[in-house]
């Protein structure tokens, strides 16, 4: 058996393994499986480790999918359930479909794009623990006490403490968008993370939980940045970073778009679509990949962040690709 960390060392297996599995999955859910096709399936299931690994990682996410429509959750779960009913998925077109992924997938390619699958007990642990958090899918305001506006991205969590000698923010997963207020009594504005802190001075930032780093961009006035090993720098508006807690990457030119998901939009100015649909993943459960062969693709547009089957159909429109649902919670963008 596999602890948890050694699974998290695990490298997913290619795309195409990940497409075979979700087809097998497919395929045993269907009432009218055959005997012959669970043997073909248990052939398959055995031969290869990676086999088995694609399989496991395929049941999680199916299971997670459940859970967040059975908790009722946002992120048009419901959603791409009609979706995906209304489509009526053949099965028998799938498993045909599925000799030909040879000719698209290359084995390892990185431009495949997968869902981190959502962890919906760690969601429901930080919002135990938060004062105020959201889930997939979602995303809200809130006023604080001094008056200042904070917006909440998908699957965020934020405690707020505001004393006589500060206020602080600390920030325990997610994105949060924030424009400070005047504070009469004078005090510091701090947001905490887990690579150190930032203190605002008179303005409007972003910052965003990344793995082992901390995204800083500064749309109005300052903010400086103080790691916990004790270096600091200040940004300036126009500007964005990343730290972690003993470096702090050069300043670039801040992406004032980014500031777009506040009002539940993503929007695309160039980018390529496995950068666009990475993003669209932050608002849904479920595996959104996009094959080698579109992965490149240039994209111009805003899009929905709080309605992915409408994202989904916009692209579907402007590109030269297809969307192929071959579960409610298994979707990949490729050659028409």
């Amino acid at each position: 058996m596999h602890t948890g960390a050694t699974k998290a060392k695990q490298q997913l297996p290619g795309h195409a393994l990940l497409q075979q599995a979700a087809t097998w999955f497919a395929t045993l859910g269907d009432e009218a499986v055959t005997a012959q096709q669970r043997a073909d399936w248990q052939h398959w299931h055995d031969e290869d480790a990676q086999h088995r690994l694609a399989w496991q990682f395929v049941e999680t996410v199916g299971q997670r999918f459940q859970q967040a429509s059975r908790l009722g959750e946002p992120g048009e779960v419901s959603n791409t359930l009609d979706t995906v009913r209304s489509d009526r998925i053949s099965r028998r077109k799938a498993l045909r479909g599925l000799g030909g992924l040879g000719a698209i997938c290359v084995s390892g390619y990185l431009g495949w794009r997968f869902t981190p699958v959502v962890n919906i007990a760690k969601e429901q642990t930080l919002a135990w623990r938060a004062d105020h958090h959201t889930a997939t899918g979602e995303s809200r305001k809130i006023t604080l006490p001094d008056g200042g506006q904070l917006w909440l991205n998908t699957a965020s969590a934020i405690n707020t403490q505001y004393r006589a000698e500060r206020r602080q923010i600390k920030l325990l997963s997610g994105e949060i968008l924030i424009e400070t207020a005047r504070d009469l009594q004078q005090r510091p504005f701090l947001v905490t993370t887990a690579q150190g802190f930032v203190q605002a001075i008179g303005t409007r930032f972003t910052v965003r939980e990344l793995k082992g780093a901390t995204f800083l961009a500064v749309y109005q006035g300052a903010v400086k940045i103080h790691t916990h090993s004790g270096q600091g720098l200040l940004i300036e508006a126009g500007q964005q970073t990343t730290f972690s807690q003993d470096r702090i990457q050069p300043p670039t030119r801040a992406d004032h778009a980014r500031e777009a998901w506040a009002q539940h939009l993503v929007v695309a100015n160039n980018i390529s679509l496995a950068s666009l649909v990475a993003e669209l993943n932050r608002y849904q459960y479920g595996h959104l990949a996009v094959a080698p062969a579109v992965a490149e693709l240039r994209v111009m547009g805003t899009y929905p962040a709080d309605q992915p089957e409408l994202a989904l159909a916009m692209l579907e429109k402007a590109l030269p690709i297809k969307v192929n649902r071959l579960l409610p919670w298994w979707v990949t963008l490729e050659l028409p």
